[in-house]
């Protein structure tokens, strides 16, 4: 099939005149009459119902011009993407993330991906709270967690596990056969979350819901882990935050045979056809470094 005959015929039916189309195609009025004929004779129908005075597309041009339309858009879309794939990234890349994710895994892609693009330079919001995109003109946020349904554009990229932690000397002052045995002990509430009190333990078939009692309540994740490496009690923290604590023996895990809901990665754009070049560009870096921490057994990515 010739593409061209598509757009050939889509002309005539969008300005209904051979004249006008070739006009609005830069090309002689024979090739176009000459062009969509052979394109009536490849589908083997009629297509279009010429008068003196104008064309009309017969019911069966109709629903081939509908199609006609999708086909040349995609082929359109297909050049612009690969138009938009091979320039180099330029102007500034807006990011939004969290203080924790964006602190330890943000931050590193945003330093490397400005050493290999030097032309466009970075702005990278921290913070918990949701950020609107649109109106704080941001090009992608990096968010962790749950999202809620919107009309923006999310892809999840990877995944992360829950760890019920507590400082190392907090350790040795309790003991704990299930989750049950938790709930009277002290506990640092993240309040950047939803629901910074209620715990779903799972070890195969059996679950059990905990409800904490926080003695102390923190607004950010990064410093929620502070207060625990302090010895303030135990809490829930996400395994990229606490991973080298864990290492290191600063933190330990409590009651590890049993888990937490694990939750995503995600990368969130406002509505649009296109990502330009630095979006995109970065978006492949930070799925790489995620990746690479789920191939070393440190985390999963999808």
């Amino acid at each position: 099939m010739n593409l061209n005959r598509l757009a050939y015929f889509a002309a005539v039916v969008d300005a209904g005149s051979f004249t006008r189309a070739a006009e609005r195609l830069g090309i002689t009025k024979a090739v176009v009459s000459q062009q969509v004929a052979r394109l009536e004779r490849d589908v083997g129908t009629t297509l279009l119902i010429r008068t003196t005075r104008r064309v009309h597309p017969t019911e069966a041009g109709r629903t081939f011009h509908a199609r006609c339309l999708q086909v040349l858009q995609q082929a359109e879309d297909a050049f612009d993407e690969l138009a938009q794939a091979a320039a180099e990234p330029t102007g500034t890349l807006r990011i939004a993330a969290s203080n924790d994710y964006g602190t330890s895994a943000v931050v590193p892609v945003v330093a490397a991906f400005s050493a290999r693009y030097p032309a466009c330079r970075v702005e990278l919001t921290l913070g918990d709270e949701t950020i609107d995109l649109v109106s704080g003109h941001i090009d992608v946020a990096i968010r962790i967690g749950w999202l809620a349904d919107s009309s923006l554009q999310a892809r999840r990229i990877g995944t992360f596990q829950q760890f019920m932690v507590c400082g190392a000397g907090f350790a040795g002052r309790f003991t704990a056969g299930e989750p049950q045995d938790l709930a009277g002990l002290p506990f640092v509430a993240n309040m950047a979350l939803r629901e910074p009190l209620l715990w779903q333990f799972s070890r195969g078939d059996d679950e059990q819901s905990v409800r904490m009692q926080a003695t102390i309540s923190i607004d950010a994740t990064p410093a929620v882990l502070a207060a625990v490496r302090a010895g303030a009690g135990l809490s829930v923290l996400p395994d990229f935050l606490v991973r080298d604590e864990l290492a290191a023996g600063r933190l330990v895990q409590v009651l590890p045979e049993w888990r937490l809901p694990s939750g995503g990665i995600y990368t969130v754009y406002p509505a649009a056809r296109f990502r330009p070049p630095k979006v995109t560009s970065f978006v492949e870096m930070l799925i790489a470094a995620v990746q690479k921490v789920g191939s070393s057994g440190e985390g999963r990515a999808l």
